[in-house]
């Protein structure tokens, strides 16, 4: 018998000793932490950006390459491909400028025709698509459309559906348009490609409605939508799409662009019938209106005040879901500028929200099994990734760290990834114009396991 086999016999006897008896429960929490393997791709390049944690990168299973993108210099539109055959990362590619504004950083899809499509939201101005001029590559060059239905675009948020349907969300600037609107007034409203990015229309267009989720009379002047994250997900046939968000606007001061935060809000999309529900299925249509999001839609109230100058909640929450139980994860500063983190999950009929943990800005969450999701989270001006186990939406435990030389500012799950790129994180600049530089892309995956066991996990890697 080899000496892995020896091992092996007694290990899974315990595994299986351990499952029937009433310490399972012990043994599952003290269930090994996954070792990470990170790669600097890319060093001293990156710059402030505001990209949602979604869509930063992908993987195209046919060519066996990972495609990530990043805001460097002036906030530019950078590529970089990962051979996963040959162990290779191919040096950054300029494809687009940024025009100095990190509000214009790069999101991306993989379209069914193989094409990459990468989006830009010209902050306020349009909305950019530039396209691989090669199936399954980013050797052969690249072309750059404006997309004509998504004017006065900013933070654009695509995915892709089952069909093949390629949507991007993105918030609109509506005084752009019209003079005579306030600057506070900000929907959100989408594009829809159903020939891989060749044509598009836009949500008026698609469904009669002036927007897909705003306001444009609040008493208090909060009629800016700030979604922090969409989250696609199939299960069989169904799909949905995940939506938290929170307010903006001038509050009682006026009309006055982003001077304060409110509250937070989740709903979901059906790509199929392009109607929103509430975490209850309620049918709200094809446009969220300000009466559906404070009758169905409010998870949290949150005060309308600058708390110590830091705008509350967050530009970034969380979202994603157990079934039919969706949950969120936000954060807010207080007087002293200490973050406190906060999960609310839907229980069937209500949400609970509780305080889970401080100093901590939870950046990107990834599904571990049925209902446990690994959330990804830094502290404010230090390296390093910590991650965190969420079950049910409601149990928080400390997990394991991913060693970074340099403080992290954004961290995306790449669509569909294969470890070793299975997230991209962006470092933080020293300072907050883009025409300084020097974060590092670093991106990190999970070590390949040589033996999984049940309950005990990963062992003899």
């Amino acid at each position: 018998m080899s000496r892995l086999l020896r091992v092996l016999v007694p290990l899974s006897l315990l595994a299986a000793t351990v499952t029937a008896t009433p310490a399972a429960a012990a043994v599952v929490a003290a269930r090994p932490a996954p070792e990470f393997t990170t790669t600097t791709t890319a060093s001293t390049v990156a710059s402030r950006t505001d990209r949602r944690p979604m869509a930063g990168a992908v993987h195209d299973p046919v060519a066996g390459a990972t495609y990530i993108t990043w805001s460097g210099q002036h906030a530019d539109n950078y590529v970089q491909g990962y051979d996963h055959r040959r162990g290779t990362w191919s040096p950054p590619q300029k494809i687009a400028a940024g025009e100095s504004d990190p509000h214009n950083y790069p999101t991306m899809v993989l379209a069914d025709d193989g094409h990459v499509l990468v989006f830009q939201g010209m902050h306020n101005k349009a909305l950019v698509m530039t396209r691989a001029n090669r199936p399954h590559s980013i050797a052969d060059g690249w072309t750059q459309t404006e997309i004509p239905q998504g004017k006065a675009a900013s933070y654009p948020m695509p995915f892709k559906t089952a069909n093949g349907d390629v949507y991007v969300f993105f918030r609109e600037t509506t005084q752009e348009l019209d003079p005579s609107v306030p600057t506070d007034t900000r929907p959100m409203r989408y594009v829809l490609s159903t020939d891989n990015g060749r044509t598009w229309r836009n949500s008026e267009q698609l469904t009669g409605k002036p927007f897909a989720i705003g306001s444009t009379a609040r008493a208090d002047n909060m009629n800016e939508i700030y979604i922090g994250q969409m989250r696609y997900e199939r299960s069989g046939s169904r799909e949905r799409v995940h939506i938290v968000y929170t307010l903006a606007g001038g509050g009682p001061e006026g009309h006055k662009h982003d001077r304060y935060h409110r509250n937070v809000y989740y709903a979901w999309f059906d790509p199929a019938t392009r109607s929103f529900h509430s975490a209850s299925g309620r049918d709200l249509g094809a446009q969220i209106d300000d009466a559906d999001q404070e009758l169905h839609l409010k998870v949290a109230e949150t005060p309308l005040v600058l708390p110590g100058g830091m705008k509350s909640p967050d530009y970034i929450q969380l979202v994603g879901a157990n079934g039919n139980r969706p949950f969120l994860l936000w954060f807010t500063g207080d007087d002293n500028k200490v973050l406190h983190d906060f999960a609310s999950v839907w229980t069937g009929n209500r949400w609970e929200t509780k305080e889970i943990a401080t100093g901590l800005r939870v950046r990107e969450a990834e599904r571990v099994d049925g209902s446990t999701w690994r959330v990804y989270a830094t502290r404010e001006g230090q390296p390093n990734i910590e991650t965190f186990l969420l079950s049910d939406g409601r149990s928080w435990r400390a997990e394991t760290a991913i060693p970074t030389a340099k403080p992290v500012q954004r961290v995306e799950v790449v669509t569909g990834f294969r470890d070793p790129a299975r997230i991209i994180a962006t470092g933080a600049s020293s300072d907050r114009d883009v025409k300084v530089a020097d974060g590092d892309i670093t991106v990190a995956g999970i070590r390949p396991c040589r033996v999984e066991l049940p309950v005990l996990g990963c062992v003899l890697r």
